[in-house]
């Protein structure tokens, strides 16, 4: 019997390492686990809540009215067409999906860590983890809208047709919040004071985007300045955004532009997050 043993093949497991593609066959073999991540993520936000899913209303609507008081009436920053009066639907326009992509790359960000008992039970494609976190801040992003139809309504603003033209930009500002929030993720396992610097970035590269106004031209700002801002993808896909819902211009070389940053963060941060990951269970 022994001799019989002896003779089998020996077949011998190792860790991947280094630095590896991503496999959306495997991902898509996990799909139902990603479904169910998400909608743990979902239950939880609003687990013991007293308003429940108001709060995704709320925030958005909060800022709004604080960027109303003090930039509309103080600061008199440029908008872009919009009349005075008009500056609230502007400015939720604007804030409506910046808080969709701060929340799913915050969340994305402290996603590994917050998973540490299920990252060292089971195997299962890692990427699962910081990919489901996008799922609340949809949710979110779909009550937050009924607020944006009524004022729209309120402001007499039809929907014109480049409203269909919504979603590609909330598929752009997908991928690059689920680029930032999986590198962030992978970096907050090993140094684990980067969750005190992503509320930072996110509130620093709130301002660098025009949300809350439009965007400066170049005579205003400067050559070099005008470029670091266009750079920021973000810049073009919430004007984007606004244009097609509100019916305003889209730049779309700009959009372009944003789109191919977006797929580079998106494939560097699952890049480095494959890299690394396999020490995650270690370090967690």
């Amino acid at each position: 019997m022994s001799s019989r043993v002896d003779d089998l093949p020996l077949t011998l497991l190792r860790p991947p390492s280094g630095w590896r593609l991503i496999d959306f066959g495997e991902l898509w073999r996990f799909h139902e686990l990603i479904f169910f991540l998400a909608w743990r993520d979902v239950k939880v936000r609003y687990k013991q809540t007293l308003l429940g899913a108001a709060w995704a209303v709320l925030q958005p609507a909060l800022m709004m009215v604080v960027f109303t008081i003090f930039f509309s009436r103080m600061a008199k920053l440029s908008t872009d067409g919009f009349s005075e009066g008009e500056y609230p639907l502007f400015v939720f326009a604007g804030l409506l999906p910046w808080t969709f992509f701060a929340t799913a790359m915050s969340n994305g960000g402290a996603s590994v860590v917050g998973s540490e008992r299920l990252i060292t039970k089971i195997y299962f494609p890692r990427l699962a983890v910081p990919f489901a976190t996008v799922g609340a801040a949809l949710v979110d992003f779909a009550v937050a809208s009924g607020l944006l139809a009524l004022l729209m309504l309120w402001y007499g603003r039809a929907p014109a047709w480049g409203l269909l033209l919504a979603p590609l930009f909330v598929v752009l500002m997908t991928l690059l919040a689920v680029g930032v929030g999986t590198f962030l993720s992978a970096l907050n396992v090993a140094y684990r004071d980067f969750k005190y610097v992503i509320p930072f970035m996110v509130q620093l590269w709130m301002y660098a985007t025009p949300t809350v106004y439009s965007q400066p031209s170049g005579s205003e700002l400067g050559g070099w300045l005008h470029t670091l801002l266009a750079l920021n993808p973000m810049t073009a896909l919430i004007a984007g955004f606004r244009g097609a819902a509100l019916g305003g211009p889209i730049d779309w070389p700009q959009v372009g532009v944003a789109a191919v940053v977006s797929a580079a963060v998106f494939v560097g941060g699952c890049l480095y997050f494959r890299r690394v990951e396999e020490s995650f269970a270690d370090l967690i």
